[in-house]
């Protein structure tokens, strides 16, 4: 496997990390994944073996005030910083794969990041993956939701731990056993990102007659965190036909770190593999009924 990495400017000049891998000069298409509140790019090994085996090249950054890029652990002055560093991501990417169809991928903050970015910029992209979707309620504390939201005006760097548990994440206790060992992870959120983020999936939700792209979406029946009655009622609403969701009973929020991962590699590599070759005219055959499936 090729691993290639380096830095871009996001917008204001900040020094965003990115990586990307790849086994074919010539890949079928590009997976560009974008993480979600602490995370960073490095957490989603499962998911860049099975692809770039697969035949995909995967890129990847880490967030602004997340993992090796510079900026206040979690936090963002406005919503659009997150958009314009995609943007920017994206062409540094067409510069570098020219002829190669390109997908998003967005876990948890990630998926909302993403559906804001296609919703409001048209874009080139072939189709989106949103895996555990914060579109309902989300399993952070109302009292230090309400405290963001009151010293965001006058203390938007405020940060407070956003106190998710190892347990809520995965069943995996090998995995929950890295968080603590992890030194580019981290729990903090500060006061603005807090209302940006609110205010970021509110316009999603009442924008979602607009989205004109191909969606997958992924989502653990057993999530806390981001709890799956919201990417299910979200799913309803969204008009283009093209579009798919699964949902895994057992699953937690990293349900791509979960016992579960191999359904939910096999799913995506399927969803992939149908539109890389022109939309879902192959036809779409669930593996089991062990999972919820639900199609347009």
């Amino acid at each position: 496997m090729k691993h290639q990495e380096g830095y871009f400017k996001g917008t204001g000049g900040i020094n965003l990390y990115y990586q990307s891998w790849r086994l074919l000069d010539n890949p079928h298409a590009i997976v560009v994944i974008v993480h979600g509140l602490g995370s960073h790019s490095n957490l989603f090994g499962n998911i860049i073996q099975y692809l770039v085996k697969a035949g995909y090249a995967v890129y990847g950054l880490d967030l602004r005030g997340h993992g090796r890029s510079q900026g206040q652990r979690g936090h963002i002055n406005t919503w659009s910083q997150y958009r314009e560093d995609i943007q920017t991501f994206l062409k540094l990417i067409e510069l570098q794969e020219p002829k190669s169809p390109c997908f998003l991928l967005g876990h948890s903050l990630g998926a909302i990041i993403v559906l804001d970015y296609v919703l409001r910029l048209a874009s080139s992209v072939k189709g989106i993956i949103t895996m555990a979707p914060p579109l309902g309620k989300v399993g952070i504390s109302p009292v230090k939701m309400n405290l963001g939201r009151t010293l965001s005006a006058v203390m938007p760097r405020f940060t407070l731990s956003v106190g998710l548990a190892g347990d809520q994440i995965t069943r995996d206790q090998n995995v929950q056993e890295t968080f603590t060992q992890d030194v580019l992870m981290h729990s903090r959120g500060s006061a603005r990102l807090a209302t940006e983020f609110l205010a970021a999936k509110t316009w999603i939700q009442s924008h979602t007659i607009n989205l004109r792209v191909p969606i997958l979406i992924l989502h653990g029946g057993s999530d806390s965190v981001a709890p799956a009655e919201g990417s299910r009622i979200f799913f309803q609403q969204i008009a283009f036909p093209d579009k798919e969701r699964y949902e895994y009973p057992q699953s937690r929020h990293a349900l791509h770190r979960d016992l579960d991962y191999q359904s939910v590699l096999a799913d995506l590599g399927d969803w992939l593999e149908r539109h890389v070759k022109g939309g879902t005219v192959i036809p779409f055959t669930p593996r089991s009924n062990s999972n919820e499936y639900m199609l347009g």
